[in-house]
């Protein structure tokens, strides 16, 4: 099993910045690919970015392209996500994910965190 646990989310206003964190622990020997996606009420589960455990490669999806940066930081099996020029439409839960192959459906993830909430008012 692994276990992830993100925090970190909150309140912000348009254009600030929040830093999500993603405690990755357990068998993390089996995980290839951590991704974060994001879900807001009545929508579907949205593929944000994903980073090889390796933290040697990574892929936005284009909605956050040039505003978020996801890092790893492999001695402490922590996954950052740095969420700069927040817009209301980044409103949403946030959550990290653990996955044996690197992709961006959401489907294709094993283990889940709780998620955390993301507001961004206006």
């Amino acid at each position: 099993q692994v276990q992830l646990v993100e925090s970190g989310g909150g309140l912000v206003q348009t254009g600030g910045s929040l830093r999500l964190s993603c405690a990755v622990s357990g068998r993390t020997f089996s995980v290839t690919t951590i991704g974060w996606f994001r879900q807001a009420p009545g929508k579907e589960r949205e593929f944000v970015v994903r980073i090889s455990w390796s933290g040697s490669n990574t892929y936005y999806a284009d909605s956050v392209k040039g505003r978020f940066t996801i890092s790893r930081d492999n001695a402490e099996n922590m996954v950052y996500l740095r969420m700069n020029n927040l817009k209301p439409e980044d409103t949403a839960a946030y959550y990290c994910a653990a996955g044996g192959r690197s992709s961006s459906d959401y489907q294709r993830y094993s283990y889940w965190g709780p998620g955390t909430q993301v507001t961004v008012s206006s």
